[in-house]
């Protein structure tokens, strides 16, 4: 949903008859430090999260299930993997005993 050119060519054109080109200059040139400063802000903001941290939260995030079919996949998955400990632990507990 962006604009088409001939979209912006137009309202631009209607700004500039609104205000006049003296006025439309000078709100562009505000717009644009605006968006300086916000970007400086964006990158300030960005040295200062723990980046690290919020990917581990993304890793534990994205291992949550979200629907019944991921939970019955978990809990089985889950189950088979303590069934095949519990086996290797047999295995390895029979030759000690002998």
């Amino acid at each position: 949903m962006g604009f088409h050119p001939l979209d912006i060519i137009v309202i631009v054109g209607i700004a500039l008859l609104l205000f006049g080109p003296k006025t439309l200059q000078s709100l562009s040139h505000s717009a644009g430090r605006g968006m300086s400063h916000a970007k400086d802000m964006k990158d300030k903001l960005m040295k200062e999260l723990p980046v690290e941290e919020l990917s581990q939260f993304g890793e534990t995030f994205s291992q949550i299930p979200t629907s019944p079919q991921q939970v019955a996949q978990k809990l089985i998955g889950s189950s088979l993997k303590s069934d095949e400990k519990k086996e290797e632990a047999e295995v390895t507990a029979e030759p000690a005993q002998e």
